[in-house]
């Protein structure tokens, strides 16, 4: 069998791969229009700090090692021009020489990957604008910055690459403004949980500049929609991707409205002998139920190992994709897992949330931080539908942990009773994982009602009776501004100042002190009491960022991020 192969990155290298073993006499032919194949391009940012300090190693294997290893013919700076569906071959240019040939197939693989978006924008033809895709983009880009001494970079667009982009160039030494569109970056984080990235992008003198679209370029200085003027020597495009599927739009493969790939759950296109996997296609996502875009290196090479699998008759189940990601911005670690609540809410699907602030490991134990988690699950059924977690400590493998409990479908109360590794370098006892389960199930059967943090300025503002159950001592040191005092340890002896005829909202440092108050409350005929998820922890870092670049009065006296 014959096998030709479009696109030789993370989805055509490992299809490639997955069809030699299990075919010693297949031929298979790959075909990239760049001049590399199996290269990391998730590890492109980084060598803008040097933690990559040369791009040859961003190559993890070239045409000669293919065909070594695997008797695997890897044409580079080879463009595929069409599709001859009903012919069964494609024509071929070779971008070295000029030439032109056709190539047969009996089964054709198309992973041509994504494009990045560059908008049109007023001017941009005079600014020295930068993508971030290949090998060849690195390596030109670092060239010029390098040769023409930049010092002021500018960065359009707050997804994965745009962060990495960003932080790479900071520790590098290099001035960066980011610009985002939207009124946060990470859309795969809820607007709550970002607000501690927003402030370490900041603190760590990027100028960041949210909901803000670029209207005109004046040189490679940007000018925004609110008339600001971002000043830079360079701008970095990673505004987002679009799938790289015109060769198969003109063969008339069927494409979804976003320009996918429509395949089936084997990964075959609406032709029976053409397949496709990676970020040109769409996928079954596993909770909502319905088409998505799922632009991720595991997935993709998941899709090419299932594709070659169904060519050759081994029946592949298609358990869908949940979109798992993580990301490192300057000192913390973030990773999300499956839907948000900003998802839920728009998909119409009734949840709810845990959100959690325990240490990362035992607390008494040098380098433990504090792992804000949020766990979002289904009511009634206590389904867990996703996971987000952010800290400078462990926060993937809690998210890990979550995915897995995702794609076997379990829920809150699995989540409780998981039996977790313990050490104290390592975790704590009730794992944070545990602590969210225990929290979502205590939520669902009642025990206490809740608040998030982004209601609290509100309730400031309408001078609700908020109760901070700290000591004295960390009430001194900054509280919201219209809270009362009673310690958790003097709440017993104060019943009296408590009114009954109102709601009355607690919180602490991170919502476990304020829980134990709320339960004593009602256990002395309180009925209108919430405690207020995050707590003093939750509320800094949401309300922070937005008073510090909005000029806002702060509802508290002094915030605290420890």
């Amino acid at each position: 069998m014959k096998f030709v192969i479009v696109g030789g990155v993370a989805g055509g290298a490992s299809t490639a791969a997955r069809l030699r073993r299990l075919d010693e006499q297949a031929e298979i032919i790959m075909f990239e229009k760049g001049p590399h194949v199996s290269f990391s391009n998730c590890c492109l940012p980084y060598r803008l700090s040097e933690k990559i300090d040369n791009h040859n190693k961003l190559i993890l294997m070239d045409p000669e090692q293919f065909a070594a290893r695997y008797n695997i013919e890897a044409r580079v700076s080879h463009m595929v021009l069409s599709i001859d569906r009903e012919g069964k071959k494609v024509k071929v240019r070779n971008l070295l020489k000029g030439q032109e040939y056709e190539e047969s197939y009996d089964k054709l693989i198309l992973a041509p990957g994504a494009n990045a978006v560059v908008p049109k924008i007023k001017g941009m033809e005079g600014g020295n604008v930068f993508t971030v895709k290949n090998v060849v983009d690195i390596s030109r880009l670092y060239s010029y910055l390098k040769e023409k001494q930049v010092k002021r970079v500018s960065v359009l667009g707050g997804g994965f690459i745009g962060i990495e982009v960003t932080e790479n160039l900071t520790e590098a030494g290099y001035k960066v403004s980011l610009v985002e569109a939207m009124p946060q970056i990470l859309r795969t984080y809820d607007y709550d949980m970002v607000q501690i990235l927003h402030k370490e992008l900041m603190d760590k003198g990027v100028n960041l500049f949210l909901g803000e679209k670029a209207v005109e370029f004046q040189e490679s200085n940007i000018v925004l929609e609110s008339g600001k003027v971002v000043e830079g020597e360079a701008v970095i495009m990673t505004v987002g991707v679009t799938p790289d599927t015109i060769l198969g739009k003109e063969a008339g493969l069927e494409l979804n409205s976003r320009g996918a790939f429509k395949v089936d759950g084997n990964y075959c296109t609406s032709d029976p002998d053409i397949y496709a996997v990676g970020d040109a296609i769409e996928v079954f996502h596993a909770l909502t139920h319905k088409p998505a875009m799922v632009s991720l290196a595991g997935p993709a090479q998941k899709q090419a190992r299932a594709a070659a699998d169904h060519i050759y008759g081994r029946p592949v189940r298609n358990t869908g994709f949940i979109g798992s990601s993580c990301i490192k911005v300057f000192d913390y670690n973030a990773a999300s897992t499956g839907l948000t609540a900003a998802q839920c809410k728009a998909e119409g699907i009734s949840y709810d949330i845990a959100y959690v602030i325990s240490q990362d490991k035992v607390g008494i134990m040098p380098g433990s931080w504090p792992l804000h988690y949020k766990l979002i699950y289904e009511v009634p059924t206590g389904k867990v539908l996703g996971a987000q977690a952010i800290s400078k400590g462990d926060a993937v493998k809690r998210v890990d942990v979550a995915a897995t409990l995702i794609k076997f479908g379990g829920t809150v109360d699995d989540l409780r009773d998981l039996e977790l590794c313990y050490a104290p370098p390592f975790s704590t006892a009730k794992d944070p994982v545990n602590y969210a389960g225990m929290v979502a199930c205590n939520l669902l059967q009642k025990t206490f009602r809740q608040i998030t943090v982004d209601e609290v300025r509100g309730l400031v503002e309408s001078g609700a009776y908020i109760i901070d159950v700290r000591e004295e001592h960390e009430y001194a040191q900054g509280h919201i501004k219209t809270a009362v005092n009673i310690p958790l340890s003097q709440i017993r002896q104060r019943l009296d100042e408590i009114p009954k005829d109102r709601p009355v909202y607690l919180h602490c440092r991170s919502s476990q002190r304020s829980y134990n108050a709320v339960l004593a409350l009602q256990g002395h005929g309180f009925q209108n009491v919430y405690n207020i998820s995050g707590s003093f922890l939750g509320i800094s870092f949401y309300e922070y960022f937005n008073d510090v670049t909005q000029n806002r009065e702060p509802i508290v006296t002094a915030y605290n991020f420890n």
